[in-house]
């Protein structure tokens, strides 16, 4: 049984929100790209090591979730006898 904090509703709100912080830093880095001083440019490139780090880690989740998704659907499947891919998708959407 899933744990609250692991539910499938939290770990979408979870990628929601590293979603919106990773464009927010995107839109900041490009709107600060102006500023020259050594201390706003050793501050981008901080945000910018983070922001990489971020997307990799939105990726692992998302694949992570996907691969939640189709092991779920294929137990299902099993489960379930459905031997055809039509009777998959069907399943799917139930």
């Amino acid at each position: 049984m899933n744990r609250p904090e692991h539910s499938p509703q939290t770990q979408q709100r979870l990628i929601g929100d590293l979603r919106l912080v990773i464009d927010n830093a995107e839109e900041l880095l490009k709107n600060t790209d102006q500023y020259t001083s050594q201390l706003y440019q050793s501050a981008r490139a901080k945000l910018a090591l983070a922001l990489s780090a971020a997307t990799a880690e939105l990726a692992r989740f998302e694949d992570a979730q996907l691969e939640r998704m189709i092991l779920a659907a294929e137990a299902k499947s099993a489960c379930h006898g459905d031997n055809s891919g039509e009777a998959r998708v069907f399943r799917a959407f139930h």
